[in-house]
């Protein structure tokens, strides 16, 4: 039930509408002049006002400045264009002219009423995402993500050159969507190009652009993705993929701030802030003669380096409910919560995919869970105490032997011996060594047993 209060000095036309609106359900107040309205009610505990515009006293739209977040419908009976732009630049959320069809009226209220549930449930959960995870919604309450939401708030208000840097999955591109949210240029485009995806014979006209003629088949004129983010933020994603002759390009429209199109004769003036990002060691490249060392302190103006899943455990717990809770509402499913042993088992898990592999992970036990609850097995991560075969079925079947191999042994060494891993495994007690040297998997102490 929404409380609607209904200011009309004509005392048939302000009791009919009453009646007409508690019919649908709606809490109504009534008053016939402006002055008595503020005299007499709490304008900011009605749901709507609505508000002659010819009214003793004072006008109708006098009680617009004074009814904070409220929307006020203005109703008149000299309908013009005049008045009802007026009304609205004054900060009315609508107009109806009178005499009103009563279905008219009904439909209005019920969509401005559904309007501003729906502004204040979305401003709600906006100050809850920026009391939570401050930065565009990033998520970390740790030491190591704080750092990242400080570097984000002091680089984000410049148009300096940002290198993000962290392995697969780190989420370097919320970064960048967040620095660019941000800025000074979140009114303009945000163009993201992953480097890694686009042809090597085709990346330079992909995003410089060329001119019409300037090889076989340019039959016109084509804007590259430099271009396109024209007022805005270029997300260079895997920047180190990037061929040499597209990085000398670059350099020229990082240093400045011009772009000629492939063809062209004449260069041409861009104002766009660069972002790129990398999971490969640029000063290695640089040694190995793949990446200019010029473009590389052209684009490091300055770094942000995404910490591991592995190095923030203390996130996975308000990160995994986070991704638990947009899986669900994405997928038409009712609040799910995660069991004891799930969130155990997830903050044990070393996650080499970050936190898309966490992600995934939620998702497909959402899809594939039954109940309310989501266990360790529905995220195909082990509980203390799991059998060979047991862990082998909560293996995902798309997992690497590697990936396998690492699984299967930190699911079981608690509770088997070096003998009964290599069984499990199908090798020898040799193999088993080397290969947990080579993957750096040394067994615990507190497990270790003949």
């Amino acid at each position: 039930m929404s409380r609607i209060l209904i200011i009309e000095d004509e005392v048939v036309i302000r009791r009919a509408l009453r009646r007409l609106l508690e019919r649908h359900h709606h809490e109504i107040a009534e008053a016939g002049a402006v002055p008595d309205a503020l005299e007499q009610q709490d304008l900011r505990a009605f749901d709507l006002i609505i508000t002659d515009l010819r009214l003793p006293g004072a006008p109708g739209t006098d009680i617009i400045a004074r009814a904070g977040d409220v929307p006020v419908l203005v109703m008149t009976s000299y309908a013009s264009v005049k008045s009802a732009v007026e009304s609205i630049k004054l900060g009315a959320v609508d107009y109806i002219a009178k005499p009103f069809d009563h279905d008219d009226m009904v439909l209005l209220v019920t969509r401005i009423l559904d309007q501003a549930k729906s502004q204040r449930r979305l401003a709600g959960l906006a100050h809850d995402l920026d009391q939570r995870y401050p930065v565009s919604g990033m998520i970390g309450e740790g030491p190591a993500m704080q750092a990242v939401f400080a570097q984000v708030r002091k680089v984000a208000p410049t148009d300096s050159t940002v290198l993000i840097s962290g392995a697969s999955g780190t989420g370097k591109e919320l970064v960048a969507r967040a620095l660019h949210a941000e800025g000074k240029r979140a009114d303009g485009p945000f163009i993201a190009v992953n480097c890694a995806s686009i042809p090597e014979r085709s990346i330079e006209s992909e995003l410089f652009g060329y001119v019409k003629g300037a090889f076989p088949g340019a039959d016109n004129n084509h804007q590259g993705l430099i271009e396109a983010a024209e007022g805005g933020t270029l997300f260079l994603d895997e920047i180190g993929e990037l061929p040499l002759a597209a990085q000398s390009q670059l350099l020229r429209v990082l240093a400045d701030g011009e772009l000629r199109p492939l063809g062209a004769t004449h260069s041409r003036r861009v104002s766009v802030r660069v972002l790129a990002s990398t999971q490969r060691d640029l000063k290695h490249e640089i040694g190995q003669s793949r990446f200019r060392e010029d473009l590389y302190y052209r684009l490091r103006v300055i770094e942000i380096h995404l910490p591991t899943l592995a190095e923030r455990q203390e996130d996975i717990p308000s990160l995994a409910r986070f991704l638990l809770a947009r899986a669900a509402q994405r997928l038409n499913r009712p609040p799910l919560q995660f069991t004891d042993s799930a969130l155990a088992g997830m903050c044990n898990h070393d996650w080499p995919g970050n936190v898309r592999e966490l992600e995934n992970a939620v998702e497909r036990a959402v899809i594939l869970s039954d109940g309310d609850l989501i266990d360790a097995h529905a995220l195909a991560l082990c509980e203390p105490g799991t059998t060979a075969n047991e862990a082998a079925t909560l293996i995902h079947p798309e997992l690497s032997l590697e990936a396998y191999f690492r699984h299967f042994v930190e699911c079981n060494q608690a509770h088997m011996s070096e003998t009964e891993l290599a069984q499990g495994l199908g090798i020898s007690r040799k193999a088993l060594w080397e290969r947990r040297q080579r993957l750096g998997l040394e067994r615990p102490r507190k497990a270790r047993r003949k």
